[in-house]
């Protein structure tokens, strides 16, 4: 996958905009982060995961995520997008989006 990819799938969804976080290209939800690539080009910042369901996907899929040092006391885990399917980040993307967005929207998005 590429950051291209996750932007195709996530502006589908109502009130997902293109935007930057800390210089990177990023997707928000009303001018909240949902996910960002990484200064190192090939990995995305994805909130909304807790430290416990984090650690259960770095020891079923290490190859696609990780995390550093940094992201540590943070709800956030990091994807390879190279090593990654649609399968296994759309659900993530998908569950953070319907926290940031409005109720409205979600309930929208789910009548169709």
């Amino acid at each position: 996958m590429t950051f291209d990819d996750i932007r195709h799938i996530a502006l589908t969804w109502p009130e997902v905009e293109d935007g930057t976080s800390y210089g990177t290209p990023a997707l928000k939800v009303r001018k909240k982060l949902l996910a960002r690539l990484k200064e190192d080009g090939d990995s995305l910042v994805m909130p909304g995961v807790p430290p416990d369901e984090r650690d259960m996907l770095l020891d079923r899929q290490p190859k696609v995520f990780y995390f550093t040092d940094h992201y540590r006391d943070y709800p956030i885990v990091l994807i390879r997008l190279s090593q990654a399917t649609r399968t296994t980040v759309e659900p993530l993307l998908r569950r953070h989006w319907r926290t940031l967005a409005s109720k409205k929207a979600v309930k929208e998005y789910d009548e169709l």
